[in-house]
């Protein structure tokens, strides 16, 4: 299928009598919530591990404080401010006060190394960065290597005369905001200027900056809240980190639907139980995270007595295919609904929600309807899909033909912030970002993410999916994760090859492997080696960091005949 959006003539037709000239800005969100529904809480956890409360009203104060604190430390329009923290009560008013002022927050990835974190700061400009107090040694690691930063801000409940660090110019977070003017006037700022910046997290070369606008992320609230059916009695769990794709929008969509919100702060992945006890005591209806997060929290709901009724719950899963094994459990143990999304830094990031087109619910049985939640999903209104082949040309839309997915849209990137325009040509075409994911559309319009093309596995001329290859080995029985890569072969070029963490207890063969994956996968397409291990190599943002194993594991075939 052409798209028939990718040469579209700008014309002009007869003038509006509207306001087109009141310019949409992330202000306009927060402010609305505190004033219409002033009385609706907010709950956080502290850095006790306990959990406490306000309200919209006093959050907003408090952003106003903020804003006027950081104006008092020379913070102008245009100026780029770092936050380094984790889903905490400042971190989102933060990401008002901040935008606020026209000034940008920059994301700031608490796990970039050294070298990528202080290269983000640099090529920013950064020029403040607050900071939770938990993460002073990841500043300090980088603080020598920054002379642009004027002002480093700690944000804890101690007083500063108890905080220990060697970081220069430095100031208490708390301490501002209380000496603070409790007023503000809001400026009104031009919708196309950039509100907050995040990198990308790619295994290659160095992060790359995507700058958002007031009006991109305005924009994308509405299709946040709009595709997940958000209402005025929902209830929001930020579960995504707020330093990465600004928690793939969430907060700005729960503000602008009045949301109680719910801000979990630091938690681990390795145990999730605060977060799932917070989920069924404060009636949560809609989160987002990963399958990563979210098989932990099922498995700590199968441990309890009582199942908690979740038929509210909304749970937006992204990063990697959501298991059918997790979207059954969910469903079967508390009624919650696992919402495959899709989308990337550059598209801020909503792209695809999977949810039931009538006429498919009213066609497919429960199993086909199980399959047809694995997809990505629709495209969401404001944003097109296109996908080509190697030669730029349109592929078809039959669910069998793959390409590479291209979005264009009023929230997705034109460019990369500092890039050369020799750079661009490899990054996007006809106007259209270039994903470097595969897929294919079917006939109902559902996407489905085959592959990454760096990730296809190319063996014998053909090609096989890593991600369908990974997604049935987890509903092995005795296999916790599965990652899988393409490592070459003297005479395939290349072959599958298998990192497997066992559930506790449990023990799995190669055979037992190549048996399981035969029922979906051909004989030459299956792997001729696997590695049992303890952990699956990630990279900062938890997926499964394919760079590292295949470097780990590059001659694992190496001792195979051309000739076998």
């Amino acid at each position: 299928m052409t798209s028939p959006f990718t040469t579209r003539p700008l014309v002009t037709g007869y003038p509006s009598t509207m306001g087109d000239d009141v310019q949409l800005n992330t202000t306009t969100l927060i402010l609305h919530a505190a004033r219409t529904h002033p009385e609706r809480e907010i709950v956080y956890r502290t850095p006790e591990g306990g959990w406490d409360r306000y309200t919209y009203a006093a959050a907003y104060e408090r952003v106003i404080r903020g804003a006027n604190a950081l104006r008092a430390l020379g913070v102008q329009p245009g100026d780029r401010v770092g936050v380094l923290d984790w889903n905490s009560r400042r971190h989102y008013e933060l990401y008002w006060a901040i935008p606020g002022l026209a000034a940008v927050l920059v994301q700031l990835n608490l796990r970039l190394g050294p070298e990528d974190l202080s290269f983000v700061i640099d090529d920013s400009g950064t020029s403040v960065i607050c900071i939770d107090e938990t993460l002073l040694p990841v500043a300090e690691a980088v603080a020598h290597l920054l002379p642009g930063v004027r002002a480093w801000v700690v944000m804890t409940d101690k007083p500063l005369s108890q905080v220990e660090t060697s970081l220069p110019n430095l100031h208490h977070y708390e301490d501002l905001v209380a000496a603070a003017s409790p007023h503000l006037v809001w400026p009104e700022i031009d919708e196309r200027s950039a509100y907050s910046a995040c990198y990308t997290t790619g295994t290659t070369g160095r992060p790359k900056g995507v700058y958002y606008s007031h009006r991109a992320i305005y924009l994308h609230s509405y299709g946040i809240a709009t595709n997940i059916g958000m209402v005025l009695d929902d209830c929001t769990m930020l579960i995504t980190p707020m330093f990465h794709g600004q928690a793939w929008g969430l907060p700005q969509a729960a503000t602008l639907m009045a949301n109680k919100i719910v801000l979990p702060g630091r938690y681990m992945a390795e145990d999730t139980k605060p977060l799932t006890d917070a989920i069924i005591a404060e009636g949560v209806t809609v989160t987002n995270g990963a399958p990563a997060i979210f098989l932990p929290m099922l498995h700590y709901i199968e441990s309890l007595d009582e199942k908690p009724d979740l038929s509210r719950l909304r749970m937006m899963s992204g990063a990697t295919e959501p298991p059918l094994t997790m979207m059954r459990g969910f469903r079967d143990l508390t009624g919650a609904e696992i919402v495959h999304a899709y989308g990337a830094t550059e598209t801020t990031p909503l792209v695809t929600m999977n949810r039931y087109k009538p006429s498919v619910r009213e066609r497919l049985s429960e199993n086909e309807l199980f399959e047809l939640k694995r997809k990505q999903g629709l495209p969401v209104t404001g944003v097109d899909v296109r996908l080509i082949d190697g030669t730029g040309n349109d592929v078809a839309w039959d669910g069998v033909t793959q390409g590479e997915i291209c979005m264009r849209g009023p929230w997705v990137t034109r460019t990369y912030h500092n890039m050369p325009e020799d750079d661009r040509a490899g990054r996007f075409h006809d106007g259209y970002w270039r994903s470097g994911d595969v897929g294919t559309i079917d006939a109902d319009g559902y996407l489905k993410v085959t592959d990454r093309v760096k990730d296809v596995i190319k063996s014998g001329g053909e090609w096989i999916s890593s991600i369908d290859m990974e997604n049935l080995l987890l509903s092995h029985p005795a296999i916790a994760e599965a990652a899988v890569v393409g490592l070459a072969h003297p005479k395939w070029q290349e072959r599958p090859f298998v990192l497997i963490v066992p559930k506790p207890g449990q023990e799995i063969t190669l055979e037992q492997v190549r048996s399981h994956l035969s029922s979906a996968f051909a004989a030459w397409q299956l792997p001729d080696a696997i590695e049992i291990v303890a952990e699956i190599p990630r990279t900062s943002v938890g997926k499964f960091d394919k760079k590292q194993i295949r470097s780990a594991y590059a001659a694992a075939y190496e001792g195979e005949q051309a000739d076998a």
